[in-house]
């Protein structure tokens, strides 16, 4: 083989073929210790479940997680001691068989003599953990304390601790009642063959929470996001982006619209926020216009935007801040000394609504504008979508850019909510769950099913047991990652799946089926 085509091969791939190397005598004292660097490494990258990937894989291609295992890999080979690791959720997109390995690597790393330390919210590595750390008790202005730490055994008897409540079982997310059938209608992918799959077949049953699982690398991604969604957005929305190679679509008249709900930011600026981007904070501009003051100064709704020029401080142009450049360091933003931060003009916050300026509004969280705005329809209820989503602690002119992946989703799912139900739309999600607490996926798992009991179809690729759990129809891809992927292994309600000899994820799902 050429170098470019033993790159081509997967990780898993080529400790096969180096196992079936036969090397001449003459050149084994050269080629022995290569050959076991080589082994050593890939064995590393084995272990930490990238076995699937290529070795000519572009970096920027891979996830947040993938990147972070095999940096993982490389400091398993170094005989380092007295290190400090510190790891951000590093079982993102990890399939429940490969946590075992990843663990056990860590407890290696821990056993030479390194501490490792993990902001983690994986059940299994959490009961991995020595010792536990419990921040809360809420999120956002409600945390920031120490609510709990010791063994897990301490987590657990912790009366302070969300954790605790759900490792020790005394909250946890239940199984559904019964399962949806859908409503006789399908959309299907024919002969996909991108990437690792096999002239596959997906066949979605409408009206369903649908879930996409598999162990990692086997192929989910490519079918769902890179076949499905831009065959769909290509045919709704005229998309110009590459759609993998497949044969063709099916029952693409039982849809109207696709939408891919992700992690990444609502907003690119720092003046794009939540409210904004739920439509909320229009119907407050509106409201503080209708004022008899405003009407008698001649203020439409535009001046009450922080936005555009009219009502705001200028001297900041409404940030509430001024950017102070520090040439060779990080810029340092302090507050703006002409309106002390609050974005306006003395002028346009002197005009009240129940005593409260808008400058005063955005400073109000989700839940205390809910109590302020009780009696005006419109807000009232795109605020009670955003408190429904578990974000009642985020402040109204919080700055998009500052939310996690998690909230911007949150965010975005509210809006879906607040909408009009057609029930012809299909949501697609890749790992929802993805930097989510217990209880956030209790919620996230609510609102999924919202969204189908409005009519629509949910897909959702994950390796989280308890949304998988709750999805009313399962399709697993594997029965590999990489080139020992991309078919699709079993298929049907998750009491189906436990039952099928060939599926890895049923056999990680049969504990998880019982309340």
């Amino acid at each position: 083989k050429t170098i470019s085509e033993l790159a081509r091969l997967s990780v898993g791939d080529r400790i096969k073929a180096l196992g079936k190397l036969k090397i001449e005598k003459k050149y084994k004292v050269v080629s022995e210790k290569i050959l076991e660097q080589i082994k050593n490494r890939l064995q590393y990258m084995q272990r930490v479940g990238t076995s699937y990937l290529s070795l000519d894989r572009q970096t920027r291609t891979l996830s947040g997680g993938e990147v972070q295992r095999i940096r993982l890999a490389t400091q398993v080979g170094s005989s380092l001691v007295g290190v400090l690791y510190v790891l951000d959720e590093p079982s993102i997109g990890l399939h429940p068989r490969d946590h075992g390995r990843l663990l056990g690597i860590l407890k290696e790393i821990r056993d030479k003599g390194n501490t490792v330390i993990l902001v983690e919210h994986d059940k299994d590595t959490m009961e991995a953990a020595d010792h536990i750390i419990d921040l809360g008790p809420g999120a956002g202005v409600l945390g920031g304390e120490k609510v709990a730490e010791g063994s897990l055994a301490k987590i657990k008897k912790s009366k302070k601790s969300i954790t605790g409540q759900y490792l020790s079982g005394k909250e946890k997310v239940n199984v559904p009642a019964k399962r949806r059938k859908g409503n006789g209608l399908k959309i299907e992918v024919l002969g996909a063959t991108g990437n690792n799959l096999k002239n596959t077949d997906l066949k979605i049953p409408l009206g369903t929470l649908c879930g996409i699982t598999g162990v990692s690398g086997s192929g989910k991604s490519t079918l769902v996001i890179d076949t499905l969604y831009r065959a769909l957005t290509r045919e709704f929305y005229k998309s110009q982006r590459a759609v993998s190679p497949h044969k063709k679509i099916v029952g693409l008249e039982n849809l109207e619209r696709v939408i891919q709900i992700n992690q990444k930011p609502i907003g690119r600026t720092p003046r794009s926020t939540p409210a904004t981007y739920v439509g909320l904070f229009p119907v407050v501009r509106e409201l503080y216009a209708s004022l008899p003051e405003s009407k008698i100064r001649g203020y439409k709704p535009g001046h009450f935007s922080f936005n555009v020029k009219g009502g705001r401080c200028e001297a900041c142009t409404g940030y509430g801040v001024k950017k102070v450049e520090m040439n060779f360091m990080a810029d340092v933003y302090v507050e703006c000394d002409s309106c002390l931060g609050k974005r306006y003009t003395g002028q346009t916050m002197s005009l009240k609504y129940k005593d409260k300026s808008i400058s005063d509004v955005l400073k109000m969280t989700v839940d205390e504008a809910t109590e302020f705005f009780q009696n005006h329809k419109r807000i009232y209820s795109k605020l009670l979508t955003l408190q429904k989503v578990g974000l009642g602690y985020l402040t109204l002119g919080q700055s998009s850019t500052t939310l996690s992946g998690g909230e911007a989703q949150r965010v975005k799912l509210s809006k879906e909510l607040s909408k009009r139900a057609t029930g012809k739309a299909l949501y697609i999600l890749d790992e929802p769950t993805t930097g989510l607490h217990f209880a956030d996926i209790k919620k996230l798992i609510q609102l999924l099913h919202e969204l189908v009991d409005q009519g629509n179809t949910v897909l959702v690729i994950e390796h989280n047991l308890d949304v998988i759990k709750n999805c009313d129809h399962l399709i697993d891809l594997g029965p590999e990652g990489g080139t020992g992927g991309g078919r699709i292994v079993a298929q049907g309600s998750p009491e189906k799946l436990i039952k099928s000899t060939k599926s890895i994820t049923g056999q990680y799902l049969a504990p998880y089926l019982t309340n």
